[in-house]
């Protein structure tokens, strides 16, 4: 007797390539791979438009826009909701709170894309996506993935700060240590050999210990 399992699409994961998509969006026909080698993508997903806590983000997300394109990142929203729905309501945040949403909103009913980046959590809702968010760099590598729940906006500054400590780490080859903001001390790679641990104190970083040392940038 044949064996047929109806599963669900794998999760995308940290440092796999993101699956590519068409969508069509509040600013026209996209591809995710249309910006390859071009500019970092935020992705992120909202369960619902004209909902109270989606438009407090979308305001947020709006305002900090600029930071994002200085950043050379685009944001990309998306819901479960049609074409329609999606630029009623961008019309209405302009016209109700004086808010231009400058960035695209991906129209997704049936589901496409946002099965594809594991944005439906059942046990939160089968019809509406969570407050997911996916950093993917120039190279459509996916850096980051963070989920919240339907009920709880997100903190915009704290991805402008990971964006920037992605970017500081890329730069300069370091890592970041817990709280970090851009200006503090970064953390240096941890030696790898024995000839490296015997000479860290030598090489003029802060160290706290042989494996745990700052240095400014």
């Amino acid at each position: 007797m044949d064996m047929y399992c109806e599963c669900p699409p794998a999760m995308p994961r940290i440092g796999e390539e993101a699956p590519d998509f068409e969508a069509v969006t509040t600013h026209g026909v996209m591809k995710l791979s249309d910006y390859k080698d071009k500019k970092w993508v935020v992705l992120f997903s909202h369960p619902a438009d004209f909902t109270p806590v989606c438009t407090t983000e979308f305001m947020a997300l709006a305002a900090a826009d600029d930071e994002f394109q200085a950043l050379n990142a685009q944001l990309v929203g998306l819901s479960i909701d049609s074409i329609h729905s999606h630029l009623a309501w961008v019309r209405n945040i302009k016209e109700k709170m004086g808010v231009k949403i400058p960035f695209p909103v991906i129209a997704d009913l049936d589901m496409h894309v946002a099965s594809l980046f594991g944005m439906i959590h059942p046990n939160q809702s089968s019809t509406a996506a969570v407050r997911a968010v996916f950093f993917i760099d120039p190279s459509m590598i996916i850096r980051c993935i963070l989920y919240y729940p339907l009920s709880n906006g997100r903190n915009i500054p704290e991805l402008i700060r990971l964006l920037k400590a992605f970017q500081t780490s890329d730069t300069h080859s370091v890592a970041t240590p817990a709280n970090w903001q851009p200006g503090d001390k970064v953390v240096v790679p941890p030696p790898k050999t024995v000839e490296q641990s015997e000479i860290r104190d030598t090489e003029g970083y802060e160290c706290k210990d042989w494996y745990l040392c700052f240095k400014t940038i």
